[in-house]
């Protein structure tokens, strides 16, 4: 048995996960399963350790190793579970030396047990000071590629644990980032999606502090090959002048952001501590779309949040149209402790996913109309697997026949099922 990951949460994790086997590979860690968890939601971290479990029944000789952002911010938790035999952290995963380490503490066998004092290593991740490149010739089975240009987030929303498990914001010097997208480039990926924590961060530390427009326009320039660039997020109010330039008159820059968008009304959006207000959020979408008017729009949304009245939730429901969303991202809320928004007067558990039933509900209505829009129309669409593929906004189509992953082709779509696109 090989080093086999499992993966939870966001891109980012995605991305690392990549490295993360190749650094335990080539340290010879041998037959063990390497779980990378998320810490975005109690129900997230719920998941992984049911996994765990699952994957040591099915795997009773493996050897598994925790880490990713539940693993750095309840190491004890992990460390507790009979299954686990290490946990590492979120800073720690991705050296090479924590991997060699990590051999040597498992090396006696799992009959001998690991002690107490070894079954650890998570640092003070508000420590890390700087961003290293990880350096990926690719991401196994998958046509994109992602490239981490940023790390951690110095925001405080009340109800995200996740600088606790990411640290501070740190980037990806520019160089290194264009030389890894042109590497990705000459290794056949035909598009490349920048991710991070707050990518719209993008530059804090860096030497003239870099903004994210000027970061993207350096790659669209000093790597023409490259035929599609996306962005994994964006928090709108952090979007700069080089980054609309580039949205305006860039073809290369995929038609499709998604929004860290939150909630729609601004007494919850104060609450969450967040820095827009539901007219800021309306705005951006709209100036947006006059620079690039086929441009397409996902975002993150919590239902229930504490102190959320029925008036309140309404206009988050209200926003899906105003400001047009496609691909929704609904979250029930979930009080993380430790978070200030855990000590909130909570909103009942069955009105909170209610709500979250017809936020899903109102995104489902516009997908629907997204995808009755693209009948009879062209698109160009990379192919994901032999069956299935995405267009330049990210709307997933499925093949008539089968295709070879990793190509753009052109096609017309058919009809839809209300989920994906049918092509013709």
């Amino acid at each position: 048995m090989t080093v086999e990951v499992v993966t939870f949460g966001c891109r980012l994790n995605t991305s690392e996960s990549e490295v993360m086997q190749k650094l335990a590979s080539e340290a010879g860690l041998g037959e063990a399963i390497i779980v990378n968890t998320c810490a975005v939601t109690a129900e997230a971290t719920r998941q992984a350790r049911q996994t765990i479990r699952r994957m040591k029944r099915e795997n009773p000789t493996a050897r598994i190793v925790v880490t990713g952002c539940a693993a750095q911010t309840e190491p004890e938790m992990f460390a507790e579970m009979a299954e686990v035999d290490r946990v590492i952290g979120n800073d720690e995963k991705m050296k090479a030396a924590a991997w060699s380490e990590t051999r040597k503490v498992l090396a006696r066998g799992p009959d001998f047990g690991v002690a107490a004092t070894e079954k650890v290593a998570v640092n003070d991740i508000m420590a890390v000071r700087e961003q290293a490149l990880h350096l990926v010739d690719g991401l196994t089975g998958r046509s994109r590629a992602f490239v981490q240009v940023q790390n951690g987030c110095d925001h405080r929303c009340t109800f995200c644990i996740i600088p606790y498990g990411r640290g501070n914001s740190r980037s990806v010097p520019m160089g290194e980032v264009v030389a890894q997208v042109r590497r990705l480039s000459e290794n056949g990926y035909r598009e490349v999606v920048l991710t991070g924590v707050d990518i719209t961060s993008y530059g804090q530390g860096l030497p003239g502090e870099p903004k994210l427009g000027a970061l993207v326009k350096a790659i669209l320039k000093h790597v023409p090959e490259l035929e599609r660039l996306r962005i994994s997020s964006i928090d709108s109010v952090e979007a700069d002048a080089d980054l609309f330039d580039v949205i305006g008159g860039e073809a290369r820059f995929m038609p499709h952001l998604h929004l860290s968008l939150q909630a729609g009304d601004d007494m919850v959006l104060k609450r969450m501590k967040r820095r827009h207000l539901r007219g800021d959020a309306i705005a951006f979408c709209q100036q947006v779309r006059r620079l690039r008017p086929d441009m397409v729009f996902g975002a993150d949304i919590i239902a229930g949040f504490p102190t959320e009245t029925e008036e309140m939730f309404a206009r988050s429901l209200d926003i899906v149209a105003e400001c047009d969303l496609t691909h929704l991202h609904v979250f029930p809320f979930s009080a993380r402790p430790g978070t200030p928004a855990a000590r909130m007067p909570q909103v009942p558990r069955e009105i909170v996913k209610e709500r979250a039933r017809r936020l899903r509900s109102r995104g489902e209505a516009a997908l629907t109309a997204h995808l009755d829009g693209m009948v009879g129309r062209p698109f160009q669409v990379l192919t994901e697997t032999r069956d299935l593929g995405r267009t330049q906004h990210f709307t997933p189509v499925r093949f008539k026949s089968p295709v070879e992953p990793g190509e753009i082709v052109d096609l017309t779509v058919a009809t839809h099922d209300g989920r994906e696109a049918i092509a013709a």
